[in-house]
């Protein structure tokens, strides 16, 4: 016999019979007829080949494999029974996993709330990879993760864009620079320096050329990298200047490892955004912790270097909520 063979309806009805010690307080427990039921268990004994009860006056007796049969049925019935918890807890965001893909310009904000929804939510697996714009795309081409923040969002894609939070451009340079303690500097000035560039398709980079080109500005490149962290370095080590994300540079700048020049047009107000596919179902872990995002935000945002003069009331206030759009 292959118990592959046995229908979820005959082994409810077998463990109604096992657990009554009779047809008609299980039929009656079920809501069948009597001769119904019997006619199911009788069914369940030809497809077993064995017989499964015995009656001995008004009651009836398992026979071995009547017994062994019953306990698979118990088995069965508080797997389904464990399953109905698991996905009760789903929808309460108890269970699941969120798989999220960022910036490396966002690692220095999203993986603190990441945390703490973890900390909150502990029966929720989360996981995060880091990467630069083209690694991101990669992934949201193949619909690898749940959520994806992205400065940019791609263009004539069919996905939801929502905006999360903003992303101020802060031109930084290393300490004695013969501009650290000027103010209002024109652009114009920086054309001979030379700059510390993120890898081609970089956001930031791609930013900061529109934003020189449109004042006919030629930047001058001295190094391309493509880490956050080594081009602070290379700043510090006085190899040049470089536009970095505000969130990026808070300590370095609070600890006089580099200084922010006040340049006319500073900060360059971009935005992160919360990108998905369109008609892709989240999860209820998944949007639960999109949730969670916005209402936390304010407090992971904060903490850093408060911007200067009119660069700050600049960038005061930009973050919106969520909105669906189309890009």
């Amino acid at each position: 016999m292959n118990p592959r063979h046995l229908t979820l309806h005959q082994l409810r009805i077998f463990h109604a019979v096992a657990r009554h010690g009779s047809f008609a307080r299980a039929a009656e427990a079920l809501h069948l007829a009597p001769p119904t039921l019997s006619l199911q268990v009788k069914q369940l004994a030809d497809t077993v080949g064995q017989p499964l009860v015995e009656q001995i006056g008004r009651r009836i007796y398992l026979t071995a494999a009547g017994h062994a049969l019953a306990e698979a049925a118990a088995d069965v019935e508080e797997r389904l029974r464990r399953l109905a918890e698991d996905l009760a807890a789903l929808q309460g965001i108890e269970k699941g996993s969120v798989r999220l893909a960022i910036l490396t310009t966002v690692k220095y904000v999203v993986p603190k709330l990441l945390g703490s929804f973890a900390a909150a939510h502990p029966g929720i697996e989360v996981a995060m990879v880091v990467g630069n714009r083209d690694t991101l795309l990669q992934r949201l081409a193949t619909n690898q993760d749940d959520l994806y923040i992205l400065g940019q969002p791609p263009q004539d894609w069919d996905v939801v864009c929502e905006p999360f939070a903003d992303n101020p451009l802060v031109l930084v340079a290393p300490p004695g620079h013969p501009l650290a303690h000027e103010r209002a500097i024109d652009p114009r000035r920086l054309g001979g320096e030379p700059f510390i560039l993120r890898e081609p398709g970089s956001g930031t980079r791609a930013t900061m050329q529109r934003f020189f080109d449109a004042l006919g500005v030629p930047l001058r490149a001295r190094l391309e990298v493509g880490s956050n962290e080594a081009i602070k370095q290379t700043v510090a080590g006085g190899l040049g200047l470089a536009v970095l994300s505000a969130h990026t540079v808070g300590a370095e700048l609070a600890l006089g490892e580099l200084v922010q020049l006040d340049v006319q047009g500073f900060p360059l107000l971009r935005q992160w955004h919360v990108v998905y596919p369109r008609g892709k179902r989240l999860s209820p872990a998944a949007a639960a912790f999109k949730d969670w995002l916005y209402a936390h935000r304010d407090q992971a945002l904060t903490g850093g270097r408060p911007l200067r003069g009119a660069s700050a009331r600049r960038a005061r206030g930009r973050s919106g909520g969520p909105a669906s759009t189309a890009p």
